[in-house]
């Protein structure tokens, strides 16, 4: 419930909300909202709005006076959201977006010229991947969204991204691959390869393996459970300094029970020392950038292609299906949301496996001929 004659209240997402009076050019009574992380500076937020007298255009106008009002105003009004509400890797991703591309292509554009077709035309003149196209549309369409919700602005309908050219193959280790990579790690141990070596055979994420705690793997059941990830983002202080940061995964789906093998396990368990926090450091988790460093360290040494780390988690995939693992069952060892992210994006059947099934057909055939 709000405190008594502040009109401030705690949401059930954690947040504190505020809302205030304001008044439209037309002379309609209206309330606005800010939000905060704290009951105080929800306080401060609602003061300053009150006690100026010149609020900007979005925030007080009539409807030509909103469909005039500058986008890119707008768009920082909702990152200004984004950073309240949504968690901080998620607000630096759209924080770049806008500053690296939104920003120098849409700087003139007033809200009502954001029509389908003049995004699609503007989007599809940058010279980025198109990959990054696609989370620039989201952060327009979560813009447009925003402008709808709070200011009644009637969202146009806009189309997804035409992708230029057919996504490339994503690349997997090749059995011989795996048999030189899996020899190398044996020999001569050690945690950093026993942590390649777990990931091959249960399709951790990088930031995963690297913020996993002896205290997730549950020795009795043999579950390694995932309750979070870490990645090196651009801190408050400003884009010259970053931070590693600790986050829930990636998703809620994300958040995950990995069942592990006895031997598995046991290979782990040799090296545990101690009230050691982390598997693969101490008292704190291991540098993405680095870890990654010493995969394609061990890629050169036993001479193959400097794969990214992401590889690992593409070829368990591949091997799970191979083996005769279901979609359904896979799909939630890697946390998807869905079958079809892993069917579309992680399941690629090798050329041997196409090989053994077209050889079965062939055989089905011969029998049909009366051949042995």
């Amino acid at each position: 419930m709000p405190r008594r004659g502040d009109n401030i209240r705690k949401r059930t997402d954690g947040r504190w909300e505020g809302r205030y009076p304001a008044v439209s050019a037309d002379g309609e009574r209206r309330y606005l909202s800010v939000y905060g992380k704290s009951y105080g500076e929800v306080k401060e937020k609602m003061t300053a709005k009150t006690d100026s007298s010149d609020f900007p255009a979005i925030r007080i106008s009539d409807r030509q006076q909103i469909c005039d009002a500058d986008f890119c105003t707008l768009m920082e009004e909702w990152l200004e959201e984004v950073e309240q509400s949504r968690k901080y890797s998620t607000y630096i991703k759209y924080k770049k977006l806008y500053t690296c591309h939104i920003r120098s292509h849409f700087f003139q554009d007033r809200l009502s010229g954001m029509t389908n077709g003049y995004i699609q035309t503007q989007i599809s003149a940058l010279d980025v991947s198109d990959t990054t196209k696609h989370s620039i549309l989201a952060a327009i369409k979560q813009t447009l969204r925003f402008a709808e919700k709070q200011y009644g602005y009637p969202m146009p309908v806009i189309t997804g991204c035409s992708r230029q050219k057919r996504p490339s193959a994503i690349e997997i280790l090749n059995r011989t691959e795996q048999g030189r990579l899996i020899q190398f790690l044996y020999s001569d141990m050690d945690i950093s390869k026993a942590g390649i070596y777990l990931c091959l055979f249960t399709g951790l994420r990088l930031g995963e393996i690297c913020s996993l705690k002896w205290a997730d793997i549950d020795q009795e059941k043999g579950l390694l459970h995932v309750n979070r990830t870490v990645q090196r983002i651009e801190s408050k202080e400003g884009p010259a300094k970053t931070t590693l940061l600790e986050t829930p995964p990636k998703s809620v789906f994300s958040k995950r029970e990995i069942p592990i093998s006895d031997t598995l396990l046991s290979l782990l368990n040799k090296f545990r020392q101690g009230e050691q926090e982390y598997v693969l450091k101490n008292s704190k988790p291991m540098e993405p950038r680095t870890y990654q460093n010493h995969f394609k360290k061990y890629l050169k040494q036993i001479n193959a292609p400097n794969y990214n780390f992401h590889i690992l988690r593409h070829t368990f995939a591949t091997n799970c299906i191979d083996s005769g693992m279901d979609v359904k069952c896979l799909s939630e060892i890697l946390g998807h949301s869905n079958v079809q992210i892993t069917l579309n994006k992680y399941v690629h059947p090798s050329m041997d496996t196409k090989r053994k099934y077209i050889n079965a057909l062939s055989a089905d055939y011969g029998q049909l001929c009366g051949q042995t």
